[in-house]
């Protein structure tokens, strides 16, 4: 059986639809995510899956946008 996480990342300079789907696009790449969800307003990722924390909030970084656990 598999043990998924779930993560919430307070994204911060997420201003449109555009930017949405750059933090998805790179949290999908994180080898272990399985399930992304991002809210623009609530300036917030919930990522399921097994990755490394590290690893998205890095990923995240390299699209430009600033990461960190949310909480």
């Amino acid at each position: 059986m598999t043990n998924t996480m779930t993560t919430e990342l307070k994204v911060d300079g997420m201003t449109c639809g555009h930017c949405v789907k750059a933090v998805e696009k790179a949290l999908k790449g994180v080898t272990g995510v399985h399930d992304v969800q991002v809210d623009l307003d609530a300036g917030k990722a919930t990522v399921h899956g097994d990755a490394d924390t590290g690893a998205m909030i890095s990923a995240v970084a390299e699209e430009g946008y600033a990461a960190q656990v949310a909480g």
